[in-house]
């Protein structure tokens, strides 16, 4: 009689790591990793294709004077 309650405890307490904590962990690992692999994609492609904002800032290489602001030290 002890042997068939000790084994329903270990088959429980084997059912609750698995259902509630190596099942869940799987998926939020699984749903991270898709969602860094789409950020991955998303800067590809960003940096792939540059639109025309970015060639001319690349080929602008010194601002213009009017860009800068003055400041003043606090003593």
């Amino acid at each position: 009689m002890i042997e068939w309650i000790f084994a329903i405890l270990i088959f429980y307490l084997l059912y609750k790591l698995i259902f509630d904590f190596i099942v869940p962990v799987s998926r939020a690992s699984s749903q991270i990793r898709s969602k860094v692999n789409e950020m991955n994609q998303q800067f590809n492609r960003q940096t792939n294709t540059p639109n025309q904002q970015n060639t001319a800032e690349k080929t602008n290489v010194r601002p213009a004077t009017e860009d800068y602001i003055d400041f003043e030290e606090i003593k």
